[in-house]
């Protein structure tokens, strides 16, 4: 298994070696750490575990690309992996996330904090790397600003069974992203709107807008799939309303106003960290 670690302070080989031993459970001298530009001739190939450094510029003092071998037994998740090494190394750690660049690293803290970071490398060769931005604080990356990052969330794809059920039963559908949508604002509400715990209020009246396609265009289609649609909506709203509570002034109210844009979520995501 790979593992893509990028530190804010400098680590020591040992360090490095130490820290990997004991997360992925070998011994130290059973991880073979180099410098990638250093002599890569007395390299171990067979070890363990190969670990291969290089310095950076900006806010970034290493990149660590660690290689566990299939024999190896303990195969934990990179975060664990980061944070492992944060703690040994007493410096933060980016590892990266499922979304798109540049948004798509967490960051772990020496005391295992972990919040999301923005990286952005410069046009230069090599390039310059500065975290832009993070979720939470970072002492060590004091120029970072401190935001939510709207852009992670509209990334998220919660599963949508009851659109994909209804979707595989019909042949033509002109509104399958309207009601994957639709779901997915739902999905997320049960979920607590994990797994940034937050939901931004442009993404939210978005949705709303898509269920409103839902309701303007279901007189366009086919009786047997008006009706369908309609089952299949009634079971999303009924667990759309269990989320919200009355909204009578329409906070949120958008120019078609069906009844959902008098509902809101309890309480409000977009008002929470």
């Amino acid at each position: 298994m790979a593992y893509d670690l990028l530190t804010v302070g400098a680590v020591g080989p040992a360090v490095m070696a130490n820290a990997l031993a004991g997360v992925l459970g070998v011994a130290v001298q059973d991880v073979d750490v180099a410098d990638a530009d250093g002599d890569q001739e007395s390299r171990d190939w067979e070890a363990a575990v190969l670990c291969t450094y290089h310095g950076l510029r900006g806010d970034l003092a290493f990149s660590i690309d660690v290689y566990a071998q299939e024999f190896v037994a303990d195969q934990p998740a990179e975060s664990e992996v980061a944070a492992v090494l944060a703690k040994a190394a007493g410096t933060t750690v980016l590892f990266p996330a499922d979304e798109a660049p540049p948004s798509a690293y967490w960051a772990v803290t020496p005391e295992g904090m972990l919040t999301r970071a923005r990286l952005e490398p410069s046009d230069d060769e090599p390039p310059v790397f500065t975290v832009t931005a993070v979720e939470a604080p970072v002492p060590e990356l004091p120029g970072a600003v401190v935001e939510r990052f709207a852009e992670i969330v509209r990334e998220q794809r919660p599963e949508t069974p009851v659109a994909d059920a209804f979707l595989a039963s019909v042949t033509e559908f002109p509104l399958d992203g309207s009601l994957v949508v639709w779901e997915r604002v739902i999905r997320q509400m049960e979920s607590g709107w994990a797994p940034s715990g937050w939901y931004p209020a442009d993404l939210y009246r978005e949705r709303l807008e898509a269920r409103d396609a839902l309701a303007e265009r279901a007189g366009e289609l086919p009786a047997v799939v008006a009706a369908r649609l309609g089952e299949v909506l009634r079971e999303l709203d009924a667990i759309f309303v269990a989320g919200t509570e009355d909204d009578p002034d329409g906070s949120l109210r958008g120019r078609h106003a069906g009844w959902w844009w008098y509902r809101r979520p309890v309480p409000a995501p977009w008002d929470t960290p």
